[in-house]
């Protein structure tokens, strides 16, 4: 089955889906001039693939070939240990709408997911048939994974700790030092990738800085932002800013309604010798509460949870590129956009959804038969999606697809484990469901009450 819908999906947006940032990739790669604004690693490796053949099919081919080996590997696993509802559950997982339709274009978030997604597969694989080549090649896959995103160590972490060997992790000592050393790697991964690809810098950092003094700006009526020769800061940051996103900042916009763009603040930056940290910490530690409500309305957004946002287009059925690489319109690609759409409209593609039923399964996941692979898969889709409450810039549906590829896997295993073994009664039950009840209860009703807003990404 995963075969044939595997074809399907390469058949239907072969050779992929370019849009904005994957053609600016694609670009980097055929010149040779790579910066760290995207995935300095991706862009290398499609550069090696470009010599072969040109266009974004082979990195189309790399995603679907991470994504169902992943699902194959996590099902095998299930099938060896003998438990065939749980591969038939993981199996479903895979033929999520939204899912199929990120893995028809060629984006980092979609390579990300599929590197864990296997990392996941060889983990499960690992606890039905252990072998030290199945924890080295999974923490290869997560380390991969840590290089594609700067945020991606939020959802490597809990799979990268249960890779590693559970002596390490026995005593509560152990478990402590492995996280931190753990965590510490993560983090490093992307800047060591752009180190030895030789990326060159392009002040990607300052765009969550100038979100965040944009977000206090705007909520403390106190302008944080440093000097620049801009009247009236304060007003005019209220023209650029939107819990959204930080885009109207960016130089790409020309349509002159914001003063503060990017380039603006970078060379106000240099002019003075000001780290831009330091004015971001010290704007967050001046003002907290402001800080603290920018980033929660753009939390909101980025999950989908209270706000109400027409959703614009959560995914894309046509190539946006300067490029002659686009999927020829057939029934397959749009009935998968169809189904998409429709997914990203409902519960099952809020993010924040997701995130409550990962929560609620932490909660009785010690009683569950399958706790080893449901707990790092759960932890990795909660800390994943909440990573964004700190670290994020845009507020674009396709960010969550591992949070909520995750959970869904971690549901559908745990559903399993319920109806073969009875291994939990109704009160576990109830508190494994009452998060997800809650939070899809208040996006609802949140959707029906409050005022309709302008579209979100």
């Amino acid at each position: 089955m995963m075969i044939a819908a595997a074809a399907l999906q390469l058949a239907a947006y072969w050779p992929g889906i370019l849009h904005n940032d994957s053609t600016m990739q694609y670009a980097q790669a055929i010149t040779g001039h790579m910066t760290d604004w995207h995935p300095p690693l991706m862009t290398w490796i499609w550069q090696q693939l470009h010599k072969v053949y040109a266009g974004p099919a082979p990195m189309l081919l790399l995603q679907a070939i991470l994504y169902w080996t992943g699902f194959a590997l996590l099902a095998r696993g299930a099938w060896i240990q003998e438990k065939r509802w749980h591969a038939f559950a993981i199996g479903a997982c895979a033929l999520m709408p939204l899912s199929l339709a990120w893995n028809g274009a060629v984006l980092k978030d979609a390579l990300m997911a599929g590197a864990l997604l296997t990392a996941a597969g060889l983990l499960a694989i690992n606890q039905a048939k252990p072998k030290t080549s199945f924890r080295v090649i999974g923490i290869v896959m997560v380390l991969f994974a840590a290089a594609i995103r700067f945020n991606a160590f939020f959802g490597c972490l809990p799979l990268m700790v249960f890779l590693l060997p559970e002596a390490w992790r026995k005593t509560p000592l152990r478990a402590v030092t492995v996280t931190i050393v753990a965590t510490l790697t993560l983090m490093l991964v992307p800047f060591a990738t752009t180190k030895l690809v030789r990326a060159q810098p392009s002040g990607v950092e300052l765009s969550l800085v100038i979100f965040d003094l944009g977000g206090i700006t705007e909520e403390s009526g106190v302008n944080v932002f440093p000097s620049a020769n801009v009247a009236d800061m304060v007003r005019k940051n209220h023209a650029c800013y939107t819990p959204r996103f930080w885009d109207n900042y960016g130089w790409w916009i020309k349509d002159g309604r914001c003063a503060l763009s990017f380039h603006v603040v970078r060379e106000t930056l240099r002019t003075h010798h000001v780290s831009p940290y330091s004015v971001w910490l010290k704007a967050i530690a001046a003002h907290p509460i402001a800080y603290a409500r920018h980033r929660w309305s753009h939390f909101e957004i980025n999950t989908r949870f209270i706000a109400r946002m027409g959703i614009k287009r959560p995914i894309w059925n046509e190539a946006r590129t300067i490029f002659p690489y686009r999927p020829q319109p057939n029934y397959a690609l749009s009935t998968i956009d169809w189904l998409a759409f429709r997914n990203a409209q409902i519960p099952l593609g809020w993010p924040a959804c997701w995130m409550a039923l990962a929560a609620g399964l932490l909660m009785i996941a010690r009683d569950l038969p399958s706790r080893r692979i449901i707990v790092p898969l759960a932890l990795s889709a909660l800390t994943y999606g909440a990573g964004y409450l700190v670290i994020s810039v845009a507020s674009d549906l396709r960010y969550h697809m591992w949070t909520m590829m995750a959970a869904s896997i971690a549901g559908m295993i745990a559903l399993a484990d319920v109806l073969e073994t009875r291994s939990i009664d109704r009160r576990q039950i109830t508190i494994a469901a009452l998060p997800l009840l809650v939070v899809t209860l208040i996006a609802v009703m949140a959707r029906l009450i409050l005022p309709y807003g302008p579209p979100s990404a």
